[in-house]
């Protein structure tokens, strides 16, 4: 494994570690403040600092013991976490997680913006403990990774200390993934170390309990580094291990004291073998905690069971995925390939060939959940931006999740940051009042921002709610005709007044501040939802807040699709938004000047598209007898009906993109292929909803269908 490789590594491990800091402080916010979620989040920023030490990250080393200590103080209940710390501790938890970041890209830290919070840190803790705090940062000594790093020892030291350690796991470290021997190679490198295995409690076979430690170990170390150094290498397994360590000065190695328990008369095997040793010679540098087990693992503030996985690059995955969407289509034109030979019912052909189908649809189901993730490292981030909103809108600011374990697509995870980012700030600017009027108004001083997201109907949904003001609907309208972006006479529902918040450069904001009044916020959140194939819509009650609702796929590789036939040519419809179709009754169709054509249904009327025209498959709209309407709604709740010559089918269809090789097509959103070996556009109907492509307006566009 190269350098780069262990590098890299760490930072993954950072990951998790960050992951572990977050959960930790957030359950101290939920009350539960007790000494194992501490122990949980001093291990996670333990190990940051070990691991940061060996690739010679200084400043990050600096800031993570600085919030160790503090950390520490808190464990030995020298300070006592209000909310204040709390809160000190969260923008600690920020710095750490940016320290991380600037470290991997390899970017430099203004040593400035860590110097005012360290300063905070240190006041808590007092002068006393900050000079006890200084020495101990004097005897950190990181092992540094280096190609001699396993080279020949060192000049053999005067005077080394003896310890002598007696190291008995519990159940419980194993179940975390902590190993031993890593603990017993960490030793190694601060001296010369000699293991004996103490087998007097291993049991006969026939007894033994295979997740029961019964071996126990007596090391002898004989080592230049001070007894806390020793205790360091085993800060990790604090808690899942009884150990005991005693020192003496001396030169030599004593001989291995006999088992404090003789070994059962029956252990024959034992009696011959009563101990294992190995000798291990010390390394060229001093040792430090970070190449203890490792740090994911050893953050863990319980013995809890943790199943095994891998890390494994994405463009591996995608490759895959991209095989198993080839292997789809292939099933799909084999099926069709057989469909027409006609073969009598029943055959072997057939019943295989269902089995190949079942199998197939299982194995793409699996494959597309490994590109499946939690969103709770997502909603982790927003809880940061949040609190840095609250702060700068001086407004007391309770962030919640809901669901954060609800699996999502990575690249919709990916794409979403953008999206909630503006959310959240809106709901924290805009939603939320300040104190003093929520005071007033018999609300709590402290307004919740809550993040829920969970699996409906085939879909993922997340929805933001504030218990702010609510919408300000007279403001809003004012705002849009002063901005012309409606007539002054138009009559507007509730809903079509906050669906104005979407309109590109709306904004009720007076002064452009730090978190709005630009006009760029929820347009945004709309085009990259819109752009994810999600729909995203706003419902309010003035007093009580705003909830904003997204609607997105699982995955952006498969998508379950109308097929659909205009003017001789195949097409896919996405169903997301399909409300209904319609038969077109010429006794419902209404036409208003040339081109203008309406549906009536239920009291109200919707502008038809001939879907041929929007594309530019032909030049003017079919007579729409017999043919069938498809009522679809977009993310503003605006309806249209679209005209095509009939309904083919509805399935599943992969997805393949068509803008990285090809460009942009106006109402196109990509291509999938059938099972005819054809292939086939996928609509994007909010696009073809928009009004850009009406009969009335639009300019045909051509389009070179591939197989037509």
């Amino acid at each position: 494994m190269s350098g780069n490789d262990i590098r890299e590594g760490f930072f993954e491990e950072c990951e998790d570690l960050l992951e572990a800091v977050s959960d930790g402080f957030g359950a101290m916010g939920r009350g539960q403040r007790d000494k194992e979620t501490l122990n949980a989040v001093f291990r996670a920023v333990h190990s940051i600092k070990g691991g940061a030490g060996a690739f010679n990250l200084d400043t990050l080393v600096e800031f993570a013991h600085k919030f160790e200590s503090v950390l520490d103080a808190v464990r030995s209940e020298k300070l006592t976490v209000d909310d204040d710390v709390l809160r000190l501790f969260h923008r600690a938890g920020d710095r750490l997680a940016d320290l991380v970041v600037m470290a991997r890209n390899g970017q430099e830290c203004d040593p400035a913006e860590n110097a005012a919070l360290v300063a905070e840190l240190a006041a808590l803790i007092g002068n006393d403990d900050g000079a006890a705090d200084e020495a101990a940062a004097a005897a950190f000594v990181p092992v540094t990774f280096a190609l001699d790093m396993f080279g020949a020892p060192p000049d053999e030291p005067e005077g080394p200390n003896v310890f002598v350690i007696r190291f008995s796991p519990h159940r419980g470290l194993y179940a975390t993934g902590n190993e031993p021997a890593l603990l017993f190679q960490a030793l190694g490198r601060l001296g010369t170390l000699t293991v004996e295995a103490d087998l007097h409690r291993v049991p006969q076979l026939s007894n033994l309990v295979w997740d029961e430690p019964v071996i126990d170990w007596i090391l002898h170390l004989e080592t230049t580094e001070p007894e806390m150094a020793v205790r360091e290498v085993f800060d990790f397994v604090e808690g899942l291990c009884d150990l005991e360590i005693n020192a003496e000065k001396g030169n030599k190695v004593p001989d291995f004291p006999s088992p404090l328990i003789e070994a059962p008369p029956d252990a024959d095997l034992l009696k011959k073998e009563p101990a294992h040793v190995v000798e291990l010679a010390p390394a060229q540098t001093a040792a430090a905690p970070s190449v203890a087990p490792s740090p994911a693992a050893a953050a863990a503030s319980a013995p809890v069971q943790q199943r095994p996985t891998i890390r494994v690059d994405l463009e591996r995955v995608d490759r895959l995925i991209n095989l198993v969407g080839e292997l789809v289509i292939n099933q799909a034109m084999l099926t069709q390939s057989i469909s027409e030979v006609k073969l009598p019912q029943g055959n072997r052909v057939e019943v295989s060939l269902d089995q190949l189908k079942r199998l197939s649809s299982e194995v793409q189901e699996r494959i597309m959940a490994i590109r499946a993730q939690p969103v709770k490292p997502l909603f982790q981030r927003m809880a940061r931006i949040a609190r840095e909103a609250g702060q700068a809108a001086g407004k007391n600011v309770h962030f919640s999740t809901i669901g954060d374990a609800t699996e999502v697509d990575k690249t919709v995870i990916e794409r979403l940051g953008d999206p909630l980012t503006h959310m959240i700030r809106n709901a924290v600017d805009h939603g939320l009042e300040p104190p003093e009027i929520r005071l007033a108004n018999g609300k709590p001083e402290q307004g919740n921002v809550i993040l829920t997201a969970a699996h409906r109907s085939g879909r993922v949904i997340i929805e933001l709610s504030d218990d702010g003001a609510g919408i300000n609907r007279p403001r809003v309208r004012e705002v849009a005709i002063s901005k012309g972006l409606i007539p002054a006479d138009k009559e507007l529902t509730d809903n079509e007044i906050d669906n104005l918040l979407f309109l590109p450069g709306f904004s009720t904001k007076a002064e452009v501040s730090n978190l709005s009044g630009r006009g760029v916020g929820m347009d945004v959140v709309k085009s990259e939802i819109q752009n994810l194939g999600g729909r995203v819509s706003i419902s309010s009650r003035p007093g009580f807040g705003t909830t904003v609702t997204i609607s997105l796929p699982l995955t952006l590789a498969v998508l379950e699709g109308m097929v659909v036939e205009a003017n001789g040519e195949t097409l896919i419809l996405p169903t997301t938004a399909l409300q209904e179709t319609v038969q077109a009754d010429p006794a419902n169709i209404h036409r208003i000047g040339t081109d203008g054509i309406f549906l009536s249904i239920r009291g109200g009327y919707i502008p038809i598209l001939d879907l041929g025209v929007c594309l530019g498959l032909q030049e003017r709209p079919s007579d729409l007898k017999g043919r069938v309407l498809l009522l679809l709604e977009n993310s503003a709740g605006s309806r249209t009906a679209l005209a095509v010559d009939r309904v083919v089918d509805q399935r599943e269809v992969v997805i393949k993109g068509l803008e990285g090789n090809y460009g942009h097509i106006p109402g196109i959103a990509a291509a999938t292929i059938l099972g005819d070996g054809r292939i086939a556009l996928i609509l994007d109907t909010d696009e073809l909803a928009s009004g850009l492509k009406s009969e009335a307006e639009a300019v045909p566009h051509r389009l070179a269908v591939a197989g037509g």
